[in-house]
């Protein structure tokens, strides 16, 4: 029986990281085309891809399959480039793109008969960029969002869901309006904030030259998308400005009722609209909604010591508690710290509590 050829356009961190996976199915044969040579070469060395191209057409017209994992400008050119390809077969195309309603509208106008358009979004990544930071469990647990264009059928979606198997995502349809509404809130606006933040406070150091010495663990934390890629994220705000217009001018009228609840020292709206605030981010990720996995955190008080934490982790794994991630909230050299785990069941939460306390940790729950 001949292989599923699959070609993925774009071999970064999430293309690269989408081919590792398929490539591990004895049933494909997976093709990576990059603009960049040494991406192309970095990934058949080291197994993420079965064969190498710099000819996308040529490639493209042997493809049952086809992922682009590029940019959504880089994206929406290949789509054009794939509509003027002369094919003998049907051919289901997907994407990586964070933005689905311009990649949707030039879908929705492809005249090729033999495509077969479902957008796709898995929504992870990492600090690391890059085909060298590639990994078959990038997407584990995360939300895959998909998004079917005019020619699609059920059928046609079960296929991208065989393909990516190996994800082990959690599969979502949405249409294009949806998605982008939705990742507007969560991720694209949040990065628009962020920015504004980090330029906020360059401004406030001219007078407070200190002021980059007191920054401390929660300011890092909330503008660390800041430090992301610019060309890459102009690209998202131009392609969802529409979503991000509507929410700028919402921000600013939330600020304007902050300010005047602070203006008016009305002290009981504030402290309502804090507690509502908190109690929503609180119930963030706690129960399973859908096809979102739930998370119970435990913070552990630790000190600036060496083995502090790989402690905590061997404590729970002797204990056969198996972790769902954790972090290092703050640490200051010599004082306590705090570390975050997260598990995924309940039983595994009291369990661990149990063990902690009995260890003479100092934790708090959030469940």
């Amino acid at each position: 029986m001949s292989k599923k050829v699959i070609l993925v356009a774009g071999l970064g961190l999430i293309g690269g990281s989408l081919a590792k996976g398929m490539a591990l199915v004895n049933e494909h044969h997976v093709i990576g085309y990059d603009i960049d040579e040494q991406t192309l070469e970095f990934a058949l060395e080291n197994g993420i891809i079965h064969e190498i191209t710099s000819n996308f057409v040529e490639a493209a017209q042997r493809a049952e399959m086809i992922f682009l994992a590029s940019p959504i400008s880089a994206t929406i050119s290949l789509l054009h480039e794939l509509d003027r390809i002369t094919f003998d077969h049907d051919v289901i195309v997907s994407d990586a793109s964070s933005v689905k309603g311009a990649i949707l509208d030039t879908a929705n106008n492809l005249e090729n008969e033999h495509l077969i358009f479902v957008g796709g979004h898995p929504m992870a990544g990492s600090h690391k960029k890059g085909v060298q930071a590639a990994k078959t469990h990038l997407f584990e647990n995360a939300i895959y969002v998909l998004t079917p264009g005019p020619r699609c059928k059920e059928e046609h979606i079960e296929e991208i869901k065989s393909a990516l198997v190996n994800t082990q995502s959690h599969f979502l349809t949405l249409n294009s309006d949806e998605h982008d509404e939705m990742t507007g809130i969560i991720s694209h606006f949040p990065h628009l904030l962020a920015s504004s933040l980090v330029q906020q406070a360059s401004k406030w150091q001219r007078k407070h030259p200190y002021l980059r010495d007191l920054a401390a663990g929660g300011f890092r934390d909330i503008t660390r998308i800041a430090s992301s890629n610019p060309y890459l994220w102009q690209d998202i705000f131009h392609h969802n400005q529409e979503k991000l217009l509507l929410m700028l001018d919402n921000s600013i009228e939330e600020m304007n009722h902050l300010k005047q609840l602070i203006v008016e020292n009305r002290k009981e709206e504030m402290i309502s609209y804090l507690q509502e605030a908190k109690d929503y981010r609180d119930g963030l990720g706690t129960k399973k909604k859908g096809a979102l996995p739930s998370f119970f955190d435990i913070y552990v008080d630790i000190r600036d010591q060496t083995g502090a934490i790989a402690k905590v982790v061997q404590l729970l794994a002797e204990h056969d508690i198996s972790l769902r991630n954790f972090r290092i909230l703050e640490i200051r050299e010599g004082i306590m710290g705090a570390l975050r785990i997260s598990l995924g069941s309940w039983e595994d939460h009291s369990k661990a509590c149990e063990i902690l306390k009995s260890n003479d940790y100092d934790i708090m729950v959030e469940i």
